[in-house]
């Protein structure tokens, strides 16, 4: 723990000075790879040395947003961020100032900032968040999977073994509940984010999630009536809005700015009963009136555009996604993939993206395994591509992307070759995944068994690696070859 610590302190005190002293903060916060920085002009900083410094796999600077990013890893980044918010007293991010009001957050030209980037980074947080019971969810799944389908044997495991049937039962619950109950999570954490009380975001959740209400697919096909609300002569038709991810991140957000507005204009002697009431009262009129219509209506045109591409563009379409995502990463626009995985696996019961996520991840691990062959002399260069290699096996492509690939180009590119052939080969063996949240190593656990799913899935991935690796070698001739020295 010293020596962790040690390391945190030289990380605060080589950053400082990179990004021209405490004052050009604005403050800091990160996501589940990477330390972000907000900065107020980022022409004062200067990177030179920073991917050097220990913990860091990698450095970026995006001119766009005002932000720097160290990719330091998941978990650890959690300890860094907070004892770096510490040392330096550089505040931690957040939406809620002492009045309860949402501050404006100034760049250089003391402008608010973009309010698309503001965006990307609240659904960062908010996924971040959540991103551990997601990712419990999705392996317990899997788990589950490897339990009770047909693949060590003529049988599952959980008939050759029926002493163990009943721990496949729990495990089932354990995932089931957790995605079934997801909106609410969401509707917590989005709550939380926006400033609000988490305890209303859990109170507004239990109200999309009711039991007394009867399901959306129930009444999509007709096994159930909805509930019929008539509010002034207005028949409003009423469900439970499970899988409705996007609808709980406007009901989170909705909710803690009613919170605020109702703890900060009512009189203290009655603020305490009356602004929870008052917020859920008003939150659940906008849910069934307002924002349920609204989101599932989104939802459903999300959830159709991905499903035309994947059937009108075929193996193009796989491939060309696949080709892209990780440059996709660059941006952060990757942030909003969460919400869309949930939206199809509440739909149709498969994510497609998954495995095309982990295909352009394994291409990017060629692309640093052909760094290695062409710098295997270099011992820097060496142990900076075995962390990435190891980061990219389970599921994080931050360190090779921006500490490797985006810096030497060839990587890169042979990467996203390596990712689209493998893509349409996700297409060509219909290899789609019960959950989402992880890819690589630990993302088979999750995928659908059917058509010998398992397999593929490690085929697919091998070819990304290979071909990544062969398109980067070819690559390196062309785009600033290294020189093995």
């Amino acid at each position: 723990m010293k020596n962790e610590e040690k390391d945190f302190k030289q990380i605060a005190d080589a950053v400082i000075p990179a990004i021209g002293g405490k004052d050009n903060a604005v403050e800091a916060f990160h996501c589940a790879t990477r330390l972000r920085i907000n900065l107020k002009d980022v022409s004062k900083v200067n990177t030179d040395g920073l991917s050097e410094l220990p913990l860091v796999k990698g450095v970026n600077l995006n001119t766009t947003s005002n932000q720097l990013q160290l990719i330091i890893g998941p978990g650890l980044v959690d300890r860094a961020t907070a004892y770096f918010v510490k040392y330096t007293g550089i505040p931690a991010q957040t939406n809620q100032d002492d009045t309860g009001d949402t501050p404006e957050k100034d760049n250089k030209d003391g402008k608010k900032r973009n309010l698309f980037q503001e965006f990307l980074d609240d659904l960062t947080g908010v996924f971040t968040e959540v991103l551990p019971a997601i990712l419990a969810g999705g392996i317990l799944i899997g788990l589950n999977n490897l339990l009770t389908q047909r693949i060590f044997g003529p049988e599952a495991l959980v008939k050759m073994f029926p002493g163990i049937s009943g721990i496949s039962q729990i495990i089932g619950i354990g995932a089931g509940g957790i995605f079934a109950m997801l909106p609410l999570i969401i509707a917590y954490s989005a709550t939380k984010r926006y400033g609000g009380r988490p305890v209303l975001g859990l109170a507004i959740g239990t109200v999309m999630m009711s039991q007394s209400l009867p399901s959306m697919a129930d009444v999509a096909t007709k096994a159930a009536k909805p509930m019929i609300a008539n509010i002034f002569g207005w028949h409003v038709s009423m469900t439970s809005f499970g899988g409705q991810i996007i609808v709980a991140l406007i009901m989170g957000w909705l909710v803690a700015k009613l919170d605020n507005y109702f703890q900060k204009h009512l009189p203290g002697v009655i603020q305490f009963v009356l602004a929870p009431m008052l917020t859920i009262l008003i939150s659940s009129l906008a849910l069934f009136l307002i924002v349920g219509p609204i989101g599932v209506t989104l939802s459903n045109w999300i959830t159709t555009a991905l499903l035309w591409v994947a059937n009108t563009l075929g193996v193009f379409g796989y491939a060309a996604f696949s080709g892209v995502q990780q440059l996709i990463v660059i941006t952060g626009l990757h942030n909003m993939f969460g919400a869309v995985e949930t939206q199809l696996i509440a739909t149709t019961g498969h994510d497609f993206l998954n495995p095309l996520m982990s295909v352009a991840l394994m291409g990017q691990g060629g692309g640093v395994i052909a760094y290695f062959i062409l710098n295997r002399k270099n011992k820097k260069a060496k142990e900076i591509s075995i962390s990435a290699f190891f980061s990219i096996l389970f599921g994080i492509s931050e360190p090779a992307i921006f500490g490797i690939n985006l810096v030497k180009k060839y990587p890169l590119i042979g990467g996203c070759i390596g990712g689209a052939i493998a893509g349409a080969y996700v297409y060509l063996t219909k290899l789609t995944a019960v959950a989402f949240g992880t890819t690589g190593l630990t993302g088979i656990a999750i995928a659908a068994p059917q058509n010998n799913g398992y397999l593929n899935y490690f085929i697919a991935n091998l070819i990304g690696l290979v071909f990544g690796c062969i398109f980067s070698l070819v690559m390196a001739k062309f785009i600033n070859p290294d020189k093995n020295k």
